[in-house]
């Protein structure tokens, strides 16, 4: 990939240029579906902390968990969840933004005094298209956002996911190729200059 190819990956509507990756091992928590799902979600966390060459870990010294993930059916789900509100902060504002917009996901960040993700929330309102996902689809998708710091319309116009001649979802190879350049040990684990794009390009092509 090229560096033009890649800043856009990382840029907010107004031009500036975000960058951040996980600063800590990902321990996750999933919350409103069955045994079987929860499996799915955590094994695609897995595999996307492994393919990142990042860590997992059973709690985090500070919040137990430091990656919620929320399946539910309507927004407002989320202003009944006892004490989510000292977490995501406005979180009432947030969920009628949300409603407003029609939106089916929505992932929140908190970050350490470095800047790196100190934690994530993953909301996922289950509508029909939603719904109609093979549940192993979804959750990798949800896994590959939350990894990184994406841009505002990284996957606006493209999924991060594609189908294999054999009819197989898995990861665009670019796509995956850029989270392991993102985590490299010689890269910075927060960048708000686009010549951090060259560096990945670069890393990329090595890949």
């Amino acid at each position: 990939m090229t560096p033009e190819q890649i800043s856009p990956l990382f840029s907010r509507a107004d031009g500036s240029y975000v960058f951040a990756r996980w600063g800590r091992p990902i321990a996750p928590v999933v919350f409103g579906v069955e045994e079987a799902t929860l499996q799915v979600v955590k094994g695609a966390c897995e595999a996307v902390v492994t393919l990142a060459g990042h860590k997992m870990a059973e709690t985090d010294p500070e919040l137990g968990a430091n990656l919620m993930v929320f399946f539910f059916r309507d927004w407002d789900e989320l202003i009944e969840t006892p004490n989510l509100d000292k977490l995501v902060p406005d979180l009432a504002v947030r969920v009628a933004r949300l409603k407003a917009a029609g939106a089916n996901q929505y992932r929140f960040f908190r970050f350490d005094d470095a800047g790196a993700i100190q934690a994530a929330f993953v909301f996922v309102r289950m509508d029909e298209a939603l719904s109609a996902m093979p549940a192993e689809d979804l959750a990798l998708a949800q896994m590959v956002q939350v990894i990184l710091l994406w841009g505002d319309t990284a996957f606006a116009g493209r999924s991060p996911l594609a189908l294999t001649p054999g009819g197989v979802t898995v990861l665009r190879p670019d796509i995956a190729n850029v989270i392991r350049a993102a985590y490299d040990p010689v890269m910075p684990a927060v960048a708000a200059d686009a010549s951090h794009a060259l560096r990945l390009a670069a890393r990329v092509g090595r890949l």
